[in-house]
């Protein structure tokens, strides 16, 4: 089996509290349909090891690392950190789980174990700066695999791509004029965390789009701007931010994507990995708060690079 789905029991026991969108059923409704639809046995299931603090801090300064430490070991109940993030005894073990997956699954996916791989992890990290934990994100989990390929692999060009309907602003806040990344991003705007209109960086691509945007918008657009830029590129490897709550079913966001259009979005970056990367793609989950509509287009965008893998194997 040549893509790899990296997952791990301590994201069920992370919850910030009732009711709150970010949730353990949503990997719950992944794992069902994975088992429904028979796609788990396409897949190479793996539980990740946790991060080193050696690794975070590519990505993050000491001295919100120690800020963590300190705050989210040894809790007995739960604590908010902002008005919509917050940590309880649990979160600590499963960010780290969390960041741990996407260096894992990018060690993996360079070492030629798998061709690709899906990390279904909680919490999610794209709106994690490097020193500040918001947005329901503690640790910047896909802008840790992009340092990790550049500084530990020794790869020269690593691409992040972005689909979530917010602003990876933590991402880009970590890999802003990095010269070894590109990122290109969509979201709508204005919608928290309210940035990417400028972006911080010269590397970065980002799409703002207003609420109501919809398939016929969203594809021309990756097609215009998107494409290019990473055809220009030439990525060694992809690494996806890949939110799924710009699903029109989503209670979050405002844009009409379907799990039709997350297959599209999938199958034209692994035509990319493919050109340039030897179709390395490490994907890491971010929002998605509708249940159903996240699990259906996880499924789709997983499909993908499930047969990509099938297609590639040996």
């Amino acid at each position: 089996m040549n893509t790899a789905f990296f997952t791990h029991p301590s994201f069920l026991l992370h919850q910030m509290g009732p009711g709150h969108p970010e949730c353990p059923e949503r990997l719950e409704a992944i794992a069902e349909a994975l088992e429904q639809t028979g796609l788990i046995d396409r897949l190479q299931l793996a539980q990740p090891r946790a991060a080193t603090w050696d690794e975070l801090a590519l990505a993050h300064t000491p001295e919100y690392l120690d800020q963590v430490r300190q705050r989210l070991t040894g809790l007995g109940e739960v604590v908010q950190l902002d008005p919509d993030t917050a940590a309880n005894p649990h979160t600590l073990t499963a960010a780290l789980h969390a960041a741990g997956a996407a260096v894992q699954a990018t060690q993996w996916v360079l070492e030629g174990r798998v061709r690709n791989a899906f990390c279904a992890v909680r919490p999610p990290g794209h709106h994690a700066t490097r020193d500040r934990a918001m947005g329901f994100c503690f640790f910047s989990n896909a802008a840790l695999a992009a340092r990790v390929a550049l500084r530990v692999h020794g790869l020269q060009r690593v691409a992040v791509i972005d689909f979530d309907v917010h602003h990876g602003n933590g991402t880009e806040d970590v890999l802003a004029d990095d010269p070894g990344v590109l990122m290109v991003g969509l979201f709508e705007h204005p919608l928290y965390p309210y940035s990417g209109v400028p972006p911080k960086g010269n590397n970065m691509l980002n799409l703002p789009l207003p609420a109501q945007t919809g398939s016929a918008e969203i594809r021309e657009l990756i097609r215009a701007h998107w494409v290019p830029a990473l055809e220009r590129f030439k990525p060694e490897l992809l690494v996806i931010s890949a939110g799924f709550d710009a699903h029109q079913l989503d209670p979050l966001g405002l844009l009409r994507l379907t799990e039709a259009d997350y297959r599209w979005i999938t199958e034209t970056l692994v035509e990319v990995a493919g050109r340039h990367a030897q179709g390395r793609i490490v994907s890491c989950l971010e929002g998605g708060y509708h249940l159903h509509a996240l699990a259906r287009s996880v499924m789709a965008h997983v499909d993908v690079l499930a047969h990509d893998g099938e297609q590639h194997r040996g």
